[in-house]
């Protein structure tokens, strides 16, 4: 099952994601729309690593990317709570 979250935006530029659950597993995260410079480039594969390996969007802010991680949190967790609306 594919999920979108909403689209979350900061100084730095918009961040979405779309998620694949393969069962109860979160087994992807897709990047929709990101910034595309500064610390969010390194940013968000950190990121989305961490969050496959806690399969939530309960995982640490990137420090120098605070915004971007707050937005890519809110979006994961906006996908994830989606997967429980179908």
């Amino acid at each position: 099952m594919t999920t979108q979250g909403s689209a979350e935006s900061s100084r730095y530029g918009t961040v979405q994601v779309q998620v694949t659950f393969t069962g109860a597993r979160l087994t992807a995260i897709t990047l929709l729309q990101a910034p595309d410079s500064g610390r969010s480039l390194t940013a968000l594969p950190r990121l989305q690593e961490e969050a496959i390996k806690a399969q939530s969007a309960d995982i640490d802010t990137i420090t120098g990317a605070t915004e971007t991680s707050e937005s890519y949190k809110t979006s994961l967790q906006a996908a994830i709570d989606a997967r429980g609306n179908r």
